[in-house]
C-alpha cells in the first residue's frame, strides 16, 4: 500500500498538473488488487442515509465555459479542479458524479441548520405557494412574526428590526443609523476586519485585498487585538488604548460608532482578545458613539457558548447586524437596535424592496425554530469543543499548524512554514486544501495571508464528522 500511495503522491511533489483523486483511485485499485482487500487504511466518510437523484445537467467544463464568457471575471473558484455541486443534504454535498463530501465550510458560515433541512424547505415551499412577494407597504404576518421571534433572542432593549438582503446591506444601514443618531461621521473599526463590499462597509473593512481605490471617508482602523500575532498577546485592554488615541488625535473628540466582529471571519477566525470589547465600548460611550456588533458570521448559535458572538465578551451593543445563518442560505439580513435609535430613520423615507420578503422571513423564522428544537447551539458547543481538542492534538503532531483558535463551530487553523517566525504557509495550504477535497472534505480558507483554514460547518455537524475531517487533514499534512 505504501508503494502505491507513494506513486500517487510523487507527481504532486514534482508539481505535475494531475488530478490527485484519479491518482488516489488508481493507488487504491492497485492496493486492492495486490492485497485482495477493499480497505486501504484511508479515512472513511461516516455513513449517511441519503442518495441524491441522478444528475443529467451541464458538466463542469460547460459551466466553466459559460462562467468565463457570461459572468464577472472577478468570480473565483476555490480548487485547482473546480467542484460542481449539484445536491446537498444536512452536512453533506454531492458533485455531478454523486460523490459525497463533508461540508466543513457551510457556504461560508451560512448553512446553519443543514443543507435542504426538511422543516425549513417545507416552510419555504408553503409560503412561496401562497404569496412570494408583495411589498412591506401591505401587511403580512411572516415579517412581523419573525421580527418578534428575533427580538426575543436579543438582550436589553434591542427589539426593533430592519430587514435587508445581505450582511453588507445590514452593515451599511447600521453605519448610517449611527451617523444620523450621533451627528458624527467618524467610524472606528479594527484592522483585519471585513464588513462588506459597498461604499461605507468597504471603508470599515480593513484588509487591502478587499478594498478598491474609491472614496472611503471617515473611517479609522484601530490595532487588531490579535492574540496570535499581536504585540500584547491576550491582553485585550492594552490593545483598547489605541481606540482612545484615535479619538484623541484623529477625530474631534466625538465619534459616530465603533463596529467590530466578535470573531473575525474573513480575517481568519480571529477571536478578539479578552477584555478588549468591554474596554472599547466604555471608551466609545464616553465619546458619544454607538457600538455596532457585526454578527454576520458569529451569530445564530455558531459559537456554541452563546447565541451571539458579542455575548461571549460580556457586552451589549447598541446595534446588531446579522445575515448568513439567519436564513440557512436564503438571502436575508437584519439590523436590530433600540426603539430610540430606530427613530432616526423616520426623518426621511427608508425603504427596502426585498427586505422583509415573506418567503425570506418565513424561512428565517423556521431557522430559529430548528435551532431551538434540535438544540443546535448545544451541539455547536459540544462538537466544537471536541473538534478544537482534536485539532490541538494534531497541532502537537504537525509543525505546520501554528495556531488553533475560535469557538464552537467557528474554528480557525493557521498554517505556518516556521512556528518561531510565524511565516504564512501560503503554498502548503493550497496543496492540503486540494488534497482534502479529493478525499471528501470541503473546507474554507482565509486570513490576510490566505493561510488559515476556516472551519464553519452546518451546526448539525457530528463527532463522527469531526473525526473524519481531522483524520483527513492529518493524512494530507503527513504527505507534504
Amino acid at each position: 500500500m505504501q508503494r502505491a500511495l507513494f506513486r500517487w503522491l510523487s507527481p504532486l511533489r514534482r508539481g505535475k498538473n494531475c488530478s490527485p483523486f484519479s491518482g488516489l483511485a488508481a493507488a487504491q485499485a492497485e492496493v486492492e488488487t495486490l492485497s485482495g482487500k477493499n480497505n486501504v487504511g484511508l479515512p472513511k466518510l461516516p455513513p449517511f442515509d441519503y442518495s441524491p437523484p441522478p444528475y443529467d445537467g451541464p458538466r463542469t467544463a460547460e459551466i466553466l465555459r459559460k462562467r468565463s464568457e457570461f459572468l464577472s471575471p472577478s468570480l473565483l473558484h476555490l480548487y485547482k479542479n473546480p467542484l460542481n455541486v449539484v445536491d446537498g443534504k444536512m452536512q453533506y454535498l454531492y458533485d455531478e458524479d454523486g460523490k459525497r463530501y463533508l461540508d466543513a465550510f457551510g457556504g461560508i458560515a451560512t448553512v446553519c441548520c443543514g443543507h435542504c433541512h426538511p422543516e425549513v424547505v417545507e416552510v419555504i415551499v408553503n409560503q412561496i405557494k401562497r404569496i412570494q412577494h408583495s411589498t412591506v407597504l401591505y401587511l403580512n404576518h411572516a415579517i412581523a412574526d419573525f421580527a418578534e421571534a428575533l427580538a426575543s433572542k436579543m438582550p436589553g432593549d434591542l427589539k426593533v428590526v430592519f430587514f435587508t438582503n445581505s450582511g453588507t446591506e445590514a452593515n451599511e444601514l447600521a453605519l448610517m443609523i449611527a451617523r444620523l443618531y450621533t451627528g458624527c461621521h467618524d467610524i472606528i473599526s479594527i484592522r483585519n476586519a471585513y464588513h462588506g463590499n459597498a461604499a461605507g462597509t468597504m471603508g470599515a473593512t480593513a484588509q487591502s485585498i478587499w478594498k478598491y481605490n474609491v472614496i472611503q471617508s471617515g473611517v479609522h482602523h484601530a490595532v487588531n487585538p490579535d492574540q496570535y500575532r499581536g504585540a500584547f498577546g491576550s491582553e485585550g485592554e492594552k490593545y483598547a488604548k489605541d481606540v482612545e488615541e484615535i479619538i484623541d488625535f484623529g477625530t474631534s473628540g466625538r465619534i459616530g460608532a465603533f463596529i467590530s466582529e466578535a470573531i473575525q471571519g474573513v480575517g481568519g477566525i480571529m477571536e478578539l482578545a479578552p477584555g478588549y470589547l468591554p474596554a472599547v465600548y466604555k471608551t466609545i460611550k464616553k465619546a458619544g458613539g454607538l457600538c455596532i456588533a457585526d454578527e454576520v458570521q458569529s451569530g445564530f448559535a455558531r459559537t456554541g457558548s452563546h447565541f451571539w458572538g458579542f455575548e461571549g465578551h460580556g457586552v451589549i451593543p447598541d446595534i446588531v447586524t446579522m445575515a448568513k445563518g439567519i436564513g440557512n442560505g436564503i438571502p436575508i439580513g437584519a439590523v436590530v437596535t433600540t426603539p430610540e435609535i430606530a427613530e432616526v430613520l423616520t426623518r426621511r423615507n427608508y425603504f427596502n424592496t426585498f427586505g422583509g420578503n415573506p418567503v425570506c422571513t418565513a424561512a428565517g423564522h423556521a431557522v430559529l425554530r430548528v435551532i431551538e428544537k434540535e438544540k443546535l447551539q448545544e451541539n455547536a458547543s459540544v462538537v466544537g469543543s471536541y473538534l478544537k481538542d482534536r485539532l490541538k492534538k494534531l497541532q502537537e503532531k504537525h509543525e505546520i499548524i501554528g495556531d488553533v483558535r475560535g469557538r464552537g463551530l467557528m474554528i480557525g487553523v493557521e498554517l505556518v512554514a516556521d512556528r518561531q517566525e510565524k511565516t504564512p504557509a501560503k503554498a502548503e495550504i493550497l496543496h492540503i486544501l486540494d488534497h482534502m477535497k479529493e478525499m471528501g472534505v470541503l473546507i474554507g480558507k482565509g486570513g490576510y495571508y490566505g493561510n488559515v483554514f476556516r472551519i464553519t460547518p452546518p451546526l448539525c455537524f457530528t463527532k463522527e464528522d469531526t473525526d473524519f475531517l481531522v483524520d483527513v487533514m492529518d493524512f494530507a499534512m503527513s504527505k507534504l
